[in-house]
């Protein structure tokens, strides 16, 4: 026996990611905001370092080692950002993290923002999801309104016009008898009740 079977070392190596796409967005969005908030850190040390350089006009900063990562949200907020997160559908995930960096961009954040900024924009996504959702819901409810509508008038319709009987008028019927004919759209017949005969 080989060791290649043993290990099944054959096996295509590209499958497919058995995991949850609601799991993929939380873990993505989450990665996101844990990547913005060391970035927000390291841009509060530099500005605290050149903060202190012109302050005292020497730099100290090769001597100073910060933490690798200080600031961490609480466990509370963490579980409520993640419930928001859940809420996102795959298709929404890329453009909630390009606006997420266009407002940090914008705002330059501290620290201890990121995390608010994170959830308005987790906010406005989910209330753009409801908004489009209604709006689909509503064109769907007017679609089959419509549909029932354009099936009951063809029904009635049907119901009115008997093309069997004999004593409607026709156009040609009108010319041959040489007389004027009365005014009426001469693309439909004239329908007579019972009370006319």
């Amino acid at each position: 026996m080989s060791l290649a079977s043993l290990f099944k070392w054959n096996e295509p190596q590209n499958r497919v990611s058995q995991r949850n796409p609601t799991e993929m967005v939380l873990e993505t969005l989450m990665m996101e905001l844990s990547w913005q908030i060391k970035q927000a850190e390291k841009q509060q040390h530099e500005r605290e370092n050149e903060y202190r350089k012109t302050k005292t006009g020497v730099d100290y900063g090769w001597l100073v080692s910060y933490p690798k990562h200080a600031y961490d949200i609480s466990p509370t907020e963490r579980l409520q950002l993640e419930d928001m997160c859940i809420k996102i559908h795959p298709p929404y995930c890329g453009p909630v993290i390009f606006r997420f960096r266009q407002l940090i961009a914008e705002y330059e954040p501290e620290v201890h923002e990121v995390s608010r900024l994170f959830r308005s924009v987790l906010q406005e996504a989910t209330e753009k999801i409801k908004e489009e959702e209604e709006a689909r819901k509503l064109a769907r409810q007017w679609n089959t309104k419509q549909k029932s509508s354009i099936s009951l008038m063809s029904f009635k319709s049907r119901a009115k016009i008997s093309p069997f009987i004999s004593n409607i008028k026709t156009i040609s019927e009108d010319v041959e008898r040489g007389s004027q004919p009365t005014r009426r759209v001469w693309s439909m017949p004239e329908f007579r009740s019972a009370k006319d005969f």
